[in-house]
């Protein structure tokens, strides 16, 4: 095989941001030399170390009433603690152990901080028990226009809680672990699913508009059964106290409160407990029997799991398509479907080793969870699909990387938003083509056998990229590039030790991807023809060898590139005549790299990321600039069209979809003719044109793409005509 030369947040504006959590397909990081400083998070003084929290969700008011008794352990010699809180949560007291009242206050330039100041400094290794009071609004009202979707939510549909939302005042995020015991009271008519584990059934409670007394007697509650289905409609005025225990240190404090009912299933000899609305309790065994293929493959990649079973779990609407907590994936109801996103579990499944198990030190460190668990779902992906469906993922990862690659180097992601736009683009795309890229050049054996032992290495531990970067480093000494590439115009033989220097430097520390164009001229030689040619790229700092694929009358030769700076001059020899604009750079699509198609898949991606918020207009603007790039990219006019009728802009949508039927279009986006005949159909419903309408529903059965469930949409529509309050 060819061989190749974080988490979060400074500070969140709100409740709410865009993760990976996960990210849905399709929605569209020796000796003799210098060592690159490495970037670490200021010490903290004081780290959490046991929670005991008791939280009331008011459903109508979409308001968070909680009190949390916190114990910690002092790192240094101080009498400041410093808490990240949400900033939408103000606090209304904090007091000691004994309940004496101590001072605080809140940094304005830094909202999530919380400081307070204690009577005597606390000597290093010291112990003390904090007690907070406090309350906010938690609801999708509360977003930036910088942000993507919230973190935190309660509304009378459904509620969550996830741990990035700092919904409790936390120290040290991303890679602090800490036992405690977690009391959430929500409306009769919902469960609660979450972290830590519980043995019976959910207590009733007097309803209360404040969590009620102090949490010193909280573990004598009686704890919740996580396999009771949620209490009937009857009990809509009940309020009901369900209670999660963390034994172990774990990054816990994720909640989804909603009327879920569990279907416990069992695949490949594990249990699953899957929780969803009561209409979608039939689909509990696929996703059982999908994510026991996923553990199975990862266990044999990596390493297993300390614990083989996970929870499965419904969230509402709204928010991330998927998101990972210690023991727990989620999936937002939009992503809920019959047969089960296999890629979007593999994500989830795989932040189970990258990023529960195995934590960025830091959040410049993400890279070695997000970035990894982004490329464990392709290499699931390759696995269940082939090349051709790692192509598909890569390519989405590639286009991702475009859409705001110059906002950071990967191991700056402390200066990214946590799960904003860039943030997925620089960290979780780009970073899982860096991975790529590593493996190309370490070859199969040694980069799995890398991450085997990473994984032995730092399960249970933060990881730094530099403990990658030096344990990638000792891989690459068992591994030599190339036996014959061509430099200048100097052909080399010998073997060499593979150095990953330049790699990391390039594409850890630098922002930019290449795009590289060919000149050459073809001779012939006695022995067949010889290609002297010079490799353009616009990156003055670029150095990597670079495969090229000669196209002959014969078979296909490759030969490899060192491509160094803008300008690259190259020799090389071939036996069969080259083909007329015969030569492909990067064939094998070893390299992140740029192009005017992925640019505009790229700019279309922002536009469908705008789309998903509401923020129509501006997705237009977006389209727009696609359009002046590839004025017939179907894509770009389907989603154009989408961006139209949704603003109820009828006769524009219409003619975008138009445009979209008559445009161009690659196997991947083919699905777009269906779905334009659909819309197109519905536009004419709402215009009273039934007779236009269901012409349009039947060229819409004739095209037997089923993407999306597009077959049964435009039976359905056969049948009855769409109306603008249709579902």
């Amino acid at each position: 095989m060819l061989k190749f030369q974080f988490l979060v947040l400074m500070a969140l504006a709100a409740v709410l941001v865009s993760s990976g959590f996960a990210q849905a397909p399709g929605q569209p990081q020796g000796p003799g030399r210098p060592v690159a400083p490495v970037q670490t998070a200021p010490r903290i003084a004081f780290r959490a170390t046991n929670y005991e929290i008791r939280a009331s969700l008011d459903a109508v008011g979409r308001v968070l009433n909680a009190q949390a008794r916190v114990e910690l352990t002092a790192n240094d010699a101080s009498r400041v603690v410093d808490v990240e809180l949400n900033q939408n949560l103000r606090v209304n007291a904090v007091r000691d152990a004994a309940g004496k009242p101590l001072p605080y206050d809140r940094d304005e330039t830094t909202p999530l901080n919380v400081r307070v100041t204690l009577p005597d400094t606390v000597a290093a290794g010291g112990k003390i028990t904090l007690q907070f009071d406090y309350a906010g609004p938690l609801s999708s009202g509360v977003m930036s226009s910088t942000q993507s979707v919230p973190l935190a939510y309660i509304g009378k549909d459904g509620a969550y809680l996830l741990l990035p939302a700092r919904w409790f005042p936390l120290t040290d995020f991303p890679t602090n672990t800490y036992t405690g015991v977690f009391q959430i009271e929500v409306p009769g008519t919902m469960a609660v699913v979450g972290t830590g584990t519980s043995s019976s059934a959910p207590t009733s409670v007097t309803p209360r508009s404040s969590p009620g007394p102090a949490l010193g007697n909280s573990r004598s509650a009686a704890p919740l059964s996580p396999t009771v289905a949620p209490p009937p409609p009857s009990m809509e005025n009940e309020r009901m106290l369900y209670t999660f225990r963390v034994e172990k240190p774990e990054a816990a404090g994720t909640f989804v409160a909603a009327p879920l009912q569990l279907s416990p299933v069992r695949a490949e000899g594990i249990n699953f407990p899957v929780y969803t609305p009561q209409a979608a309790s039939n689909t509990a065994q696929n996703y059982a029997d999908t994510l026991a293929r996923i553990l199975d493959f990862y266990n044999g990649q990596f390493g297993a799991l300390p614990e083989p079973g996970l929870t499965i779990a419904q969230l509402p609407d709204g928010t991330v398509a998927g998101y990972a907590a210690p023991g727990l994936l989620l999936v937002s109801a939009r992503q809920w479907t019959a047969k089960p996103n296999a890629r979007l579990l593999a994500n989830l499944a795989a932040q189970q080793w990258w990023g529960n198990q195995v934590m960025a030190a830091s959040a410049s460190d993400a890279w070695v969870t997000a970035g990894l668990a982004r490329y464990s779902e392709a290499l699931y992906v390759e696995q269940t699909a082939g090349k051709e469906g790692m192509n598909q993922a890569l390519e989405d990862f590639a286009v991702g990387a475009l859409m705001f690659d110059d906002a950071a180097p990967i191991a700056n992601a402390g200066k990214l938003e946590f799960e904003s736009e860039e943030y997925r683009s620089v960290v979780v795309n780009k970073g899982a083509m860096v991975f790529h890229m590593l493996r190309a050049q370490l070859g199969d054996a040694n980069f799995f056998a890398l991450l085997k032992d990473f994984y032995s290495r730092y399960a249970g531990k933060p990881a730094r990229i530099a403990d990658f970067e030096s344990m990638a480093e000792a891989r690459a000494a068992q591994a030599t590039v190339p036996e014959t590439k061509a430099i200048g115009n100097v052909p080399t033989a010998a073997a060499e030790t593979l150095n990953l220097r330049p790699f990391f430097t390039q594409w850890l520390r630098s922002t930019g991807v290449p795009e590289f164009s060919l000149d050459y001229v073809i001779y012939r030689t006695k022995k067949g023809f010889r290609i002297v040619g010079k490799i353009k790229q616009s990156l003055d700092f670029f150095h990597m060898d670079v495969e090229i694929e000669v196209q002959t009358e014969g078979n296909p030769e490759y030969k490899i590139i060192n491509v160094s700076g803008t300008e690259s001059s190259f020799t090389v020899e071939t036996f069969g005549r080259p083909k007329p604009n015969g030569i492909i750079i990067d064939p094998h699509n070893y390299i992140l790299k740029s192009s005017q198609r992925l640019r505009v898949r790229g700019i279309i991606a922002r536009g469908e990321s705008l789309a998903e918020l509401g923020r129509y207009y501006d997705a237009v603007q977006q389209y727009q600039r696609a359009l002046e790039l590839d004025r017939t990219n179907a894509l770009a006019d389907f989603r154009m069209g989408e961006a139209f009728f949704y603003q109820r802009n009828y006769a524009a949508s219409a003619q975008s979809f138009r445009d979209a039927l008559d445009g161009t279009t690659i196997s991947s986006t083919k699905w777009t003719e269906v779905w334009s005949h659909i819309y197109l159909g519905r536009i004419y419903d709402i215009q009273g044109d039934r007779t236009r309408a269901v012409n349009e529903y039947s060229k819409a059965k004739q095209t037997a793409d089923d993407t999306g469930g597009a077959q049964a949409e435009a039976e359905k529509s056969l049948k009855k005509a769409y109306t603008e309050t249709a579902s």
